[in-house]
């Protein structure tokens, strides 16, 4: 057993929110481990993207010096990568589309970045925490309107369950996904909302989570109480052709890398963390109570300071950037259902796939009725695009894995 636990925190980000993030939860984060047994030293890695949101670097630096006394801030710049990617090419194992594949930013290429780093800097753990989440639950009380809010030991839970399991993940709470708020049979019309959805649906999204939420919190998801005690772990077996987990509140053991695969996801397309789950059917993965609040509009950054709302509210598709958020969500999910399908159920990939095109051109006529300035039919071109790409996706989606596993043992 070591005496001290080198522990990294992960952040891919392209937004500021990241430094108020840090600044005021690192205090939270000592505290987590001021009766533990060992030495716990904190990393927080920051891989940001200055393409995003148009950013400049300065907006990166914005950590105020208290940080620096408990927790070790190390950035990763463009920079860095680049000479990185150029040691790795004059080794003479790599050539200039393997570093190109596997590093950089984006959903996969800042994901695996990070996971280099932290294995070069030999991190027993790393924590991947994304930029608009909180560490803490919030909880509905059913006999009032006001909802409770519990601090959650985040890095202290993952800690006591990663040291005997491969990869962890946690639960989300909050506006865990774009989509927003719309009154069913009023705003649109259910079944063909259903349909669009149904198109759009993968491991994580499915019309009768979204319905639910709709129908009996405004689109929220609230913490179990138990859960937020910290009460109901359990390990995560194989469903179909993964062990599905998601990007975030995601906890991996560098001790045990060879079980640790890369993420993928092809370009200008989501689901990096459903490919990185295809390839944990041999590795040991275990849900822990432990919740972060997904704060997915950015409409509640306050929380992190600690200033709670007595209420969460309805967001609807008429808010400012809510259309942008969903409209790059959807082209996101539908560019990589392709090559899910294919690799989930390639027997019947043309069936599925002529299905989801027939659901998307029964349901965006009805989701272009709630947005003003965005036309959802170019999701049928992106749907045609991936799919007439997919077997060049999923030749890099391989060979993602094999430069990962070359670079495993340098």
């Amino acid at each position: 057993m070591k005496d001290t636990i080198k522990f990294g925190i992960g952040f891919v980000t392209g937004r500021p929110n990241v430094c108020k993030i840090i600044n005021n939860t690192y205090e939270r984060l000592i505290n987590q481990f001021k009766d533990f047994d060992r030495k716990v030293e904190i990393t927080a890695y920051i891989l940001f993207d200055l393409g995003y949101q148009f950013t400049t670097r300065i907006d990166f630096y914005g950590i105020i010096p208290n940080v620096y006394k408990d927790l070790t801030i190390r950035y990763i710049t463009p920079e860095d990568i680049e000479e990185e990617k150029k040691k790795l090419i004059g080794r003479e194992e790599f050539s200039k589309s393997d570093v190109d594949l596997f590093f950089g930013h984006g959903h996969a290429k800042g994901r695996n970045s990070l996971m280099y780093y932290a294995l070069k800097d030999k991190m027993d753990y790393l924590l991947f925490w994304d930029d608009d989440e909180y560490p803490v639950a919030c909880i509905k009380d059913e006999n009032e309107s006001n909802i409770t809010w519990k601090e959650q030991d985040n890095i202290a839970m993952h800690l006591k369950y990663i040291e005997n399991a491969d990869v962890t993940i946690g639960y989300h709470c909050g506006y865990i996904s774009p989509i927003p708020y719309v009154e069913l049979d009023e705003d649109v019309d259910e079944r063909k909302f259903k349909c669009y959805i149904e198109a759009l649906g993968n491991d994580i999204i499915s019309w009768d989570s979204i319905k639910e939420k709709f129908v009996k919190n405004n689109g929220i998801t609230y913490a179990d109480p138990k859960i937020a005690d910290g009460i109901g772990e359990f390990e995560i077996k194989a469903k179909g052709a993964g062990k599905w987990v998601s990007g975030s509140t995601l906890c991996l053991n560098l001790n045990n890398i060879s079980k640790i695969p890369a993420f993928y996801n092809p370009e200008g397309a989501r689901g990096e963390d459903t490919f990185f789950s295809t390839k944990l059917l041999e590795s040991k993965v275990v849900k822990v109570p432990v919740y972060h609040f997904h704060d997915g509009f950015l409409k509640y950054s306050n929380i992190v300071r600690r200033i709670y709302p007595k209420t969460l509210r309805k967001i609807k598709s008429s808010e400012e950037q809510i259309e942008e958020r969903f409209f790059k969500a959807s082209r996101g999910w539908i560019r990589y259902k392709p090559l899910l399908e294919y690799i989930t159920n390639k027997e019947n990939y043309l069936d599925n796939i002529a299905e989801t095109r027939k659901k998307l051109e029964e349901g965006i006529p009805e989701v272009n009725k709630l947005f003003d300035n965005s036309d959802f039919s170019i999701l049928l071109n992106d749907l045609d695009e991936y799919n007439k790409n997919v077997e060049k996706h999923y030749k890099e989606y391989i060979r993602t894995n094999e430069i990962w596993n070359k670079l495993k043992e340098i």
